[in-house]
């Protein structure tokens, strides 16, 4: 087993693909079709820190601030989803590649847009939580959120991910 080199505080990129949730629109198009927009779907990017403290050395502190952001396929207007997620977790590394961890996430800002098609909308700011099983620099998370809208109405936004993360600088 290789010997961590203490480094208190690490620059943290990260993303996702994530995917659930409930439909909070659905999309007709001129041939027919539709597609429907989940309130947990989307591709993030994240970025903030790693701490490690010097007397746990399996325990991990991550923090980030992101974008999430899912579109339609269609082709003469830009219908959206996007919101702020911010991360808390909390990170037990089993092994030097296998890293377990639990939070908190919260989502603000969360906005559907429709390019003029229809009635934008916002959702209230939205708190839950956030798990997730990793090896090296790819793993699996499980977000457990709903949102609310404007007349109180609930969305879960529930949704299964698979994440990307990488530290700087390296140990």
């Amino acid at each position: 087993m290789q010997v961590r080199t203490y480094k208190p505080v690490r620059f943290l990129l990260a993303g996702a693909f994530e995917f659930g949730g409930d439909k909070v629109a659905e999309v007709q198009f001129t041939n027919g079709e539709s597609q429907s927009i989940p309130a947990g779907q989307g591709v993030s990017i994240h970025a903030g820190g790693q701490f490690e403290f010097p007397k746990l050395d399996k325990f991990l502190l991550r923090a980030t601030v992101g974008f999430k952001y899912v579109t339609t396929q269609a082709d003469n207007a830009h219908i959206r989803l996007s919101r702020i997620p911010l991360h808390l977790t909390g990170n037990y590394m089993v092994t030097d590649k296998i890293r377990l961890g639990a939070g908190l996430a919260s989502h603000q800002s969360i906005t559907f847009k429709t390019d003029g098609l229809g009635g934008d909308f916002d959702f209230k700011g939205a708190n839950g939580l956030i798990f997730e099983a990793a090896y090296s620099f790819i793993g699996l998370s499980y977000t457990a959120m709903t949102y609310k809208d404007e007349y109180n109405m609930s969305y879960s936004a529930n949704s299964i991910g698979i994440t990307f993360s990488g530290v700087f600088p390296k140990r």
